[in-house]
């Protein structure tokens, strides 16, 4: 068992109280798929986002990052996968840590899942968070705390992406990111292998995000010790993180 993985544990019975309130994840079904969500208010979630350690080398995963934010007196409650990524694992877009810009907005034409435009960005700051399309994002000039941008846009302003297809053959593991109307944060990771039209109404509908966003597809990420999960099958680019403050 990896020693992250035997921290975590033994710090689990410290934190099970602030864990059960902050893990906030489900699993449910939806068009006879299954997913989990994990959701949160970013007014009272700390939520952030990880790509490289402090002597630059990229996370590749939950492991690598959680023996840091323990480090830093931080206990994970939730993580997964938060955006594509380039062959190093640096950010493919938009991407901001603590306020320092990393990568500027990638607003190129270009093959793969995040060129099919419109793409977006999930952002937070000031207790706040959201999804908006890039070149909205762009016009905006928001000053943000956290950014990841990816692509394609599942949900733009209550509508579908115009390109889904409802019998799109391309069923792959999915995972993304929404924000309703309250301003509460919802992460999907799919279970089964679905279609972009599938995890887009799932938002839409039964979520009641008016803009979400697709995260990444196959290597969809998932860390909820609520349902005793710990993904680590593939490398990752950034991720996404809430956590909870440990004594010193």
């Amino acid at each position: 068992m990896p020693k992250v993985l035997i921290l975590l544990t033994l710090l689990a019975s410290f934190a099970f109280c602030a864990t059960a309130r902050a893990s906030g994840c489900y699993e449910t079904s939806h068009s006879g798929a299954r997913y989990v969500i994990c959701s949160y208010d970013p007014a009272k979630a700390r939520i952030s986002l990880h790509n490289r350690d402090r002597t630059g080398k990229a996370y590749m995963g939950f492991d690598a990052l959680f023996r840091d934010l323990l480090g830093q007196h931080r206990l994970p409650v939730f993580a997964m996968n938060g955006g594509m990524y380039n062959d190093d694992f640096s950010p493919t877009g938009y991407y901001v840590e603590r306020g320092e810009e990393m990568k500027p907005l990638n607003t190129r034409s270009g093959f793969g899942n995040f060129h099919l435009k419109p793409n977006g960005v999930f952002w937070l700051s000031g207790g706040k968070a959201g999804v908006s399309e890039t070149l909205a994002f762009k016009h905006a000039a928001r000053k943000v705390e956290f950014a990841t941008q990816s692509g394609p846009m599942l949900v733009i302003g209550g509508r579908l992406h115009p390109a889904f297809r409802a019998d799109s053959d391309s069923l792959k593991i999915r995972n993304a990111v929404g924000v309703d109307r309250a301003g509460m944060v919802h992460f999907v990771i799919s279970e089964d292998a679905v279609r972009f039209h599938d995890l887009a109404t799932l938002y839409r509908d039964v979520l009641k995000c008016p803009n979400a966003l697709f995260l990444d597809g196959s290597i969809s990420s998932l860390y909820a010790p609520g349902l005793s999960r710990y993904d680590r099958f593939y490398p990752m680019g950034p991720i996404i993180a809430v956590t909870v403050g440990l004594p010193l």
